[in-house]
């Protein structure tokens, strides 16, 4: 085995985009690896305190965390290069569509697949940075990606994860096993 030293190296860690609305109701967004869900009802993220984004959720105490599909990876990408800190219509520049949500103020962006609507419940200021707790207060699903029983079917959502090791993201889709059932034949042995 070869010897890296100490590296955030885990595989794999999706890709979330942050809504947030700008002091003067612009959307921004940006995407983020760091974090997930902390509980049943919260997601962390975790994030450095020079974003724009960390502004707005100061200021807004919402936001909207959705999961990109490949379809939008270049735009998604971008926000990501662009610093809403430089480029006030970073977002308008990328022709991406944004909806107010009825639950939270933070923006919807159309194009998403899947959006989780969340309120700030807290920010905790650590030595290795910024984690922000949000409460779920909804989650919204492009029709596009439910299946016959009206579930959110993760194959139809066509998103991509980062690679942080190369910088590369991969696409997803395949089902390879089932969640407590294909380890249970060792339950046998």
């Amino acid at each position: 085995m070869k010897d890296f030293g100490v590296k955030p190296y885990l595989f794999p860690m999706p890709v979330y985009m942050i809504g947030t609305y700008n002091e003067d109701g612009t959307v921004d967004s940006m995407p983020m690896a760091w974090g997930g869900i902390c509980a049943e009802n919260m997601v962390a993220l975790n994030l450095e305190e020079d974003h724009k984004t960390v502004v707005n959720l100061k200021e807004k105490g919402a936001f909207t965390l959705s999961v990109p599909g490949v379809d939008t990876l270049v735009e998604s990408d971008y926000m990501g290069i662009a610093s809403a800190n430089k480029f006030a219509d970073k977002f308008e520049r990328t022709g991406l569509h944004a909806v107010k949500s009825e639950r939270v103020d933070a923006p919807i962006i159309t194009e998403y697949p899947l959006t989780l609507e969340c309120k700030v419940l807290e920010m905790q200021e650590q030595p290795y940075g910024l984690r922000v707790l949000g409460e779920i207060v909804n989650v919204l699903a492009d029709e596009k990606v439910l299946d016959e029983q009206g579930r959110i079917d993760c194959g139809k959502l066509n998103t991509f994860l980062f690679d942080q090791m190369r910088n590369d993201y991969y696409a997803v889709g395949e089902i390879c096993g089932k969640a407590w059932h294909s380890g249970a034949p060792l339950l046998k042995k």
